[in-house]
């Protein structure tokens, strides 16, 4: 009897293992099949491209500078992810990637309890990009990218510091990278 639950117990083991086996074997085989790759790898762009002119954004907003914030980070990023050489002018460019903030708010969205102050405001922008070549044609577009991004005010008047524009800062280095990934990535 003992032999029995033995050998029993030794065909579960042998067949745990190969069904665990077969269900690591299809999870690699489906994985390497789906399409992921690894960011950064890929460029979509069309081959003989050497130049993206980048003008300043335009602003349809009443923020001071926003636009040239946001263009200033995209200009850095492609300079420091690309090969391509970057220029304002799209006179002679290959890639011409024009961009538009169309709205820029910030609302409270954390408050103090006991003073009923606003303690983290949530500042959203809005933006439409698009990528065409010299031809007029659009390679990237997309007319509703929303960032958004919190800040902290603080409550103590002595210590207060205007968080506004390091917010605007850091949210244009995430808009930026977005932008750059989905342009060189095509998604």
């Amino acid at each position: 009897m003992r032999l029995r639950l033995q050998r029993d117990s030794l065909r579960r083991n042998r067949s745990s293992r190969f069904a665990a086996i077969s269900y690591m074997l299809a999870a690699v085989l489906a994985a390497s099949g789906c399409g992921y790759h690894v960011v950064g790898r890929v460029n979509a762009l069309p081959e003989g491209v050497h130049t993206i002119a980048i003008p300043a954004f335009d602003n349809r907003t009443t923020q001071y500078r926003i636009e040239q914030i946001l263009t200033q980070a995209v200009v850095h990023e492609f300079i420091a992810r690309t090969k391509y050489r970057v220029v304002p002018e799209a006179d002679g460019a290959d890639l011409v990637l024009q961009g538009e903030v169309t709205n820029i708010a910030s609302g409270a969205v954390l408050f103090d309890p006991t003073t009923g102050r606003a303690t983290t405001v949530l500042v959203t922008v809005n933006l439409r990009i698009a990528l065409q070549d010299r031809a007029g044609k659009i390679l990237y577009q997309n007319s509703n990218l929303v960032f958004r991004e919190p800040y902290e005010i603080s409550v103590d008047i002595s210590s207060f510091f205007q968080e506004e524009g390091p917010a605007l800062d850091r949210m244009s280095r995430d808009f930026a990278a977005q932008v750059v990934s989905d342009i060189l990535e095509k998604f």
